[in-house]
């Protein structure tokens, strides 16, 4: 008998797992001081993975087809060497130098951190509310995983994420509004994140 873990189950895991991550990269603030933004589709994917790998043990192909990626982007991640990314992680990271491995470098060590009980949960919502409140910068991206608990992907139209998505905002731009623009169908978590991090580049001022 093959048991496949429940999507709520993943989906709880992975949040914290994600929290953790950003939490070792210096907080929501610090992304937002840095314009790190982008990063975080590519964590939330890498995330996943390790989970998935992990906790639940599925295989490379598996994940990539859950994921709707590359078999190889997985791959990247998984056999990511965590000690050199820690090591990278004490000095400044550029933005090109954000790819899997180093995304699934960070993965492992938040999966590590998870695993050993060492992630203070409601402080650090807590915290990335106040980090909302403040700049209105990544720290939306907790606010959407919150949101979208529990939903099924792929998402196939607008009308439940902008709903669950109605009155969160970053930048100052509704993302329930946003939803209507993404492309769809959303197929995971990671793909709604990235989504939503196109359309608030190109909807906000440059300068």
């Amino acid at each position: 008998m093959i048991v496949t873990p429940q999507r709520e189950d993943v989906d709880r895991v992975v949040a914290r797992v994600f929290m953790k991550a950003i939490e070792l990269l210096g907080g929501p603030r610090r992304l937002v001081e840095y314009r790190r933004l982008t990063w975080l589709p590519s964590l939330m994917e890498a995330c996943y993975a390790v989970v998935l790998r992990e906790m639940f043990h599925w295989t490379e192909d598996r994940i990539a087809e859950e994921l709707g990626v590359a078999r190889q982007t997985i791959r990247n991640i998984l056999t990511s060497d965590v000690e050199v990314v820690r090591k990278r992680l004490s000095g400044e990271l550029e933005e090109g130098e954000f790819r899997e491995h180093v995304a699934g470098g960070l993965a492992k060590m938040a999966w590590d951190e998870v695993k050993r009980g060492r992630d203070e949960l409601e402080f650090f919502i807590e915290a990335s509310k106040r980090a909302i409140e403040a700049v209105e910068g990544p720290a939306w991206a907790v606010a959407v995983l919150t949101s979208i608990k529990g939903l099924d992907f792929p998402v196939d139209s607008p009308g439940e994420l902008r709903e669950r998505l109605s009155g969160l905002s970053a930048y100052g731009l509704d993302l329930g509004e946003l939803a209507e623009k993404l492309d769809y169908p959303v197929k995971s978590p990671a793909d709604l994140l990235r989504g939503l991090s196109r359309l608030i580049r190109e909807a906000r001022p440059r300068g």
